[in-house]
């Protein structure tokens, strides 16, 4: 554990002006709040936050930031209070401290829901100072370093799960690439502990046998930039981490062995300028690769990173991928927003702003949450936020919008103004007029059309991909659904009370406002339209009858058991479809949620989904009434899906086992294998497996790929 003494002259090495008093101060209170806890691995628990204050020092983060550190599980975990540590350290502290502070106390039923609103939380803190989410950030590395001390391999994917879908997601974010990478790793190492020990075998095979090529590269480079009379360049080879080389063979579909960038090549120069320079010396002396050149200097990413990314056909026609960039930029690069609180003596602290650019996404966020309908559907919207690669586009003004990759017209207005986004009735992107669902490019300049009289369509909500258009859209459609269940329960209610020989008023109603907890008539009246509450149980709460109970309702008062009972039933896996036909899912193309869809009526069977690009519809092709648009319904859906696999692996022994056992470990269940073809030294298999959705069976495929013995798999 790291002493006092160890700590404070950790952080005035970089910050002399650093409050020494305080935090010796919030070293000693710290302590002794926490006095013989224990954590999992039997360590004190003190040692905790101790560790993330000294994680924090490498970032050379403000004192502030520290004594958070220090605090940060006090309120939840022991019996100060957010006001004794405002009379202690200051309002400052508190309202970090506040803002790390898990909502424990909260009554929230599932772990998804706790997990959704503590995320919420934490989003309204960033807002008010990103250092928040930085010692979150923090305290979840440590927490991930020590996950192994926890018993329940179930808690221990839910935490690994957790960390990687969003606290990673938010290091990125922010530019923090050291600390998403660790925490990547641990996640990555909990999750898929067996792809990730054969990549990182393959990596020390590599390292071996590469290290001679790794310094040619170099020293070529290096030779390069001399030619061209440039001074000061720092260049090294650096190895992709097991996670990124993971995801790549996921999303690419191929085998370690078929990946030829496992090692970048970073140039670090004293200007702009020089960035430049050398990088049309590479371009000059090597044939570069089509697509695989961004320039991230004249156009930064969101948060503030700044490079030149470029990929060659290099020395003996190896594939090399450089990244070119100056030392401040890769101070960015390495540290993101942390690389703005780097103090030199006598000049004044940087005070980081949320109002830059850069973080013009916290803001975004902020808009995300609030037109959320509950902390569950913000938390999905908001991982499609984060998770997507970034396209650059612009306005007829020729300012720059930053969207995900695979963005549309709709996306794009919504970025520029949430009025743009709900009168968008057309796009013309560099002046020609294509569909809403058009998908936009890198450099595309977008014009969008707009009408006073448009109103969002419920079917944009199918193809946008931000998670701010999605939650605006769904907010509009919640609201007109509103408006219909309020005028048709007041119909209904007014009917019931004129048959009993009373006009209906709003001061009649208080009684039953009070008895169904609503604040205003109208949210009564949607709740009488959508059929959650019985229009009997409302005359019987305004007259104090028991009229309902000759309509065969025991306890007219029993609103929770009313909800529970509608409530009950179970929703279609698919939108979209015609009320009362049966549906199948076709055996040619193996659907699962997350695939693009569609349904196909045949004349007594009802319809049958496929995928977008399934070969069998080119049979429906001169048939478009047979067409239906359809989606599926994320929903609470916990139903399996048979997804098709076609595998070729080594004739080894125990391959097949091999097999079996990534499957079980990914959660799958095989319910079905055929050997469609054998020979002396490899095998074909067709494996049906039972998977939760795409994801889920793409998850299971890059695993299959980390194996030796696996020559190729492919879904079919």
């Amino acid at each position: 554990m790291i002493r006092q003494t160890e700590l404070v002259d950790k952080i005035r090495a970089y910050d002399p002006d650093a409050d020494e008093d305080a935090l010796n101060r919030a070293y000693v209170y710290s302590m002794q709040k926490h006095g013989a806890q224990k954590r999992a691995s039997g360590d004190p628990y003190f040692s905790h936050p101790v560790e993330v204050a000294y994680k924090l020092t490498q970032y050379r983060l403000d004192t502030a930031s520290i004594i958070t550190a220090l605090l940060h599980d006090t309120v939840e975990d022991t019996d100060a209070t957010l006001d004794e540590i405002e009379e202690l350290f200051g309002l400052e502290i508190r309202g970090l401290v506040d803002g790390v502070t898990k909502l424990n106390r909260l009554e929230i039923k599932s772990e998804s829901s706790k997990q959704a609103e503590n995320f919420r939380k934490l989003v309204l803190a960033m807002a008010q100072d990103l250092r928040v989410l930085m010692v979150k950030l923090a305290d979840r590395l440590h927490n991930m370093e020590t996950l192994h001390y926890i018993p329940k391999p179930e808690k221990r994917q839910r935490i690994a799960r957790e960390t990687l879908e969003i606290y990673a997601a938010l290091a990125e974010r922010i530019g923090m690439r050291r600390m998403k990478e660790e925490l990547q790793d641990l996640s990555f190492k909990e999750l898929f502990p067996e792809a990730r020990e054969s990549i990182l075998k393959r990596l020390e095979f590599l390292r071996k046998q590469g290290k001679t090529q790794v310094q040619r590269v170099e020293e070529i480079l290096k030779e390069l930039a001399d030619s061209g009379g440039l001074k000061n360049i720092k260049i090294y080879g650096r190895e992709k981490k097991p996670y990124s080389i993971w995801k790549k063979m996921e999303s690419k579909g191929v085998t370690f062995e078929q990946l030829s960038d496992i090692v970048g090549f970073r140039v670090i120069t004293d200007s702009v300028a020089d960035c430049y320079h050398i990088l049309g010396l590479i371009h000059e002396k090597y044939h570069t690769i089509p697509g695989q050149f961004k320039d991230y200097l004249s156009t930064p990413k969101s948060n503030g990173y700044q490079s030149i990314h470029t990929a060659v056909i290099g020395p003996q026609q190896q594939r090399i991928e450089v990244q070119i960039r100056t030392d401040g930029m890769h101070d960015v690069a390495e540290y993101g927003i942390a690389a703005h609180w780097g103090y030199k003596q006598g000049q004044e602290k940087d005070k980081v702003s949320t109002e830059g650019k850069q973080y013009r996404w916290v803001r975004e966020l902020l808009e995300i949450m609030e037109q959320s309908d509950g902390a569950e559907e913000f938390l999905e919207h908001t991982k499609l936020e984060m998770y997507h690669d970034q396209v650059f586009c612009f306005t007829p003004k020729g300012d720059i919008i930053a969207l995900p990759r695979g963005s549309t017209p709709v996306d794009f207005a919504f970025a520029v103004h949430s009025g743009v986004g709900f009168t968008c009735v057309g796009a013309k992107i560099n002046g020609r007029i294509v569909p809403l669902k058009h998908t936009l490019k890198n450099g595309d300049q977008v014009d969008i059309i707009t009408a006073k009289t448009q109103t969002p369509s419920p079917s944009w909500e199918r193809f946008v991909v931000t998670g701010k258009a999605k939650s605006e859209i769904r907010r509009y459609i919640r609201d007109q659904q509103r408006e219909e269940y309020v005028t048709l329960g007041k119909a209904i209610l007014s009917k019931t009370f004129k048959q009993e020989g009373h006009d209906i008023s709003e001061k009649m109603l208080e009684p039953a406002l009070a008895v169904f907890k609503k604040k205003e008539a109208d949210d009564l009246y949607a709740e009488v339209g959508e059929g959650i509450v019985n229009r009997n149980q409302v005359y019987d709460a305004v007259f104090h009858t028991r009229k309902s109970e000759s309509h065969g309702v025991k306890n007219p008062f029993d609103v929770a058991n009313f909800k529970k009972k509608a409530k009950k039933s179970v929703p279609m896996p698919i939108k979209g479809l015609v009320p009362g036909m049966a549906i199948h899912y076709a055996g040619c193309c193996h659907p699962i949620p997350g695939d693009k869809i569609v349904g196909i009526v045949a004349t007594g069977k009802g319809i049958t989904i496929h995928t977008m690009d399934c070969d069998t519809l080119e049979n429906f092709a001169d048939s478009p009434e047979k067409w239906i648009d359809v989606a599926w319904d994320a929903s609470g859906q916990d139903d399996l899906f048979i997804g098709r696999l076609k595998v070729s692996l080594s004739h080894e022994t125990a391959a097949l086992a091999s097999v079996a056992n990534v499957i079980a470990k990914d959660e799958g269940n095989i319910s079905n294998l055929k050997i469609t073809n054998r020979s002396s030294d490899f095998f074909d298999l067709l494996i049906d497996v039972e998977v939760k959705n795409a994801r889920h069976l793409n998850s299971i495929i890059a695993s299959l790929r980390a194996k030796n013995v696996v020559q190729a798999v492919e879904r079919v």
